[in-house]
């Protein structure tokens, strides 16, 4: 970073891309729950358990009509605070970055902490929607605790192998020049 009178402040840090990647990864780990589990598949929506669940949901059948409706508002709920989350997270990453913002999407910093907050939305999206509240499995029927473990697994493998991610990859100082970044935390 430059200072006031043109020199270059050695105290100063690289750009933290914690925050942005996390958010962005809980966003982005939304949108795949979201678009694969619930519109593709059509494995779960978002109220496709509330007859069994821990808080007393009214129940809405998956397989009626309106009650396919009420699971497809609650659906739609879920995808604007994903997109929020994505829009944040850009948001936060365009306020930290000011110079040289195409180098920090090649950033294995930001791609680890992108990991790492995908892993972080299953693993409490799985805790609490799946196991605590109960209102949706990842499938339903006489498997769905192995398929809710597993969603939870690949939420603590992508968040410790995203957190490994971001540890290989070099800090990011816009301010530097790409060839004439330091290794290092």
């Amino acid at each position: 970073m430059t200072t006031l009178t043109g020199e270059a402040d050695a105290a100063t840090e690289p750009v933290s891309l914690q925050l942005p990647g996390v958010v962005l990864g809980v966003g982005m780990g939304g949108f795949v729950d979201g678009i694969l589990l619930h519109q593709l598949l059509q494995w779960h929506h978002m109220l496709t358990s509330t007859n069994h669940d821990h808080i007393g949901v009214k129940y809405y059948n998956p397989h009626t009509v309106s009650g396919l409706e009420m699971n497809t508002v609650w659906d739609g709920i879920f995808h604007v605070i994903c997109w929020i989350a994505v829009l944040l997270g850009l948001a936060i990453l365009y306020a930290r970055v000011t110079n040289h913002r195409r180098r920090v999407w090649t950033s294995r910093v930001l791609w680890g902490w992108m990991f790492a907050g995908w892993g972080l939305f299953n693993i409490v999206e799985g805790l609490l929607d799946h196991q605590i509240l109960g209102i949706h499995h990842v499938h339903g029927g006489p498997y769905q605790i192995w398929w809710d473990m597993a969603f939870i697994l690949l939420g603590v493998i992508f968040l410790v192998g995203g957190y490994l991610l971001q540890r290989s990859g070099r800090p990011l100082d816009p301010e530097t020049p790409a060839t004439g970044q330091q290794r290092g935390r």
